[in-house]
């Protein structure tokens, strides 16, 4: 079912959202210290709702965030990837890992990959992390990137009551870095 673009990285496969994804995907969302920092956890019928955002997002702007897949196993990891909603204070390259596979450095595998594929195929000059003060992995993931604290932006309806900094650097920073 997948058209669109899929990366590899040595322990991940990253594809669009598919159909069979939806049951990892609603795992994820339903748990509250994965989604502490997300929005806070969902039922089904609302992470089906983010989950079908996803994919369409795809199509309206040619980029969304991918599922992101062990290779070894098949298993659904979580969702990693470009995105820019409407009103959105940057292009952000933003994750989120189902809690059976936290802490085993998928994230940052899948975000370097992503970062690659924003600055090279997308062409973008910037990529932000929207992350809340408080989230010390994120902001532990966001600087071994090699983002840097732009301090606070304000995110659109209806998540514009969550505080949030703008982690971020340009393309020819991180470029800079990979030489």
């Amino acid at each position: 079912m997948t058209t669109g673009p899929v990366l590899f990285t040595d322990r991940l496969l990253l594809r669009l959202p598919e159909p069979q994804d939806l049951d990892s995907w609603a795992e994820m969302a339903a748990d509250p210290e994965t989604m502490r920092f997300l929005g806070g956890a969902r039922g089904r019928e609302e992470a089906w709702r983010d989950f079908a955002l996803r994919r369409g997002a795809w199509d309206v702007r040619g980029f969304s965030m991918f599922s992101v897949i062990e290779r070894a196993t098949g298993a659904w990891v979580g969702r990693i990837g470009p995105w820019q909603p409407e009103g959105w204070p940057g292009t952000e390259v933003g994750w989120g890992v189902h809690p059976a596979f936290a802490r085993r450095g998928y994230a940052h595998e899948a975000a370097f990959a992503c970062i690659d594929f924003a600055f090279d195929l997308l062409g973008w000059d910037d990529v932000i992390h929207t992350i809340a003060p408080e989230n010390t992995r994120s902001i532990a993931l966001a600087e071994r990137l090699g983002s840097r604290d732009r301090g606070p932006v304000a995110l659109p309806p209806p998540l514009d009551d969550l505080a949030v900094h703008a982690w971020g650097q340009t393309a020819a920073e991180w470029r800079a870095r990979r030489r």
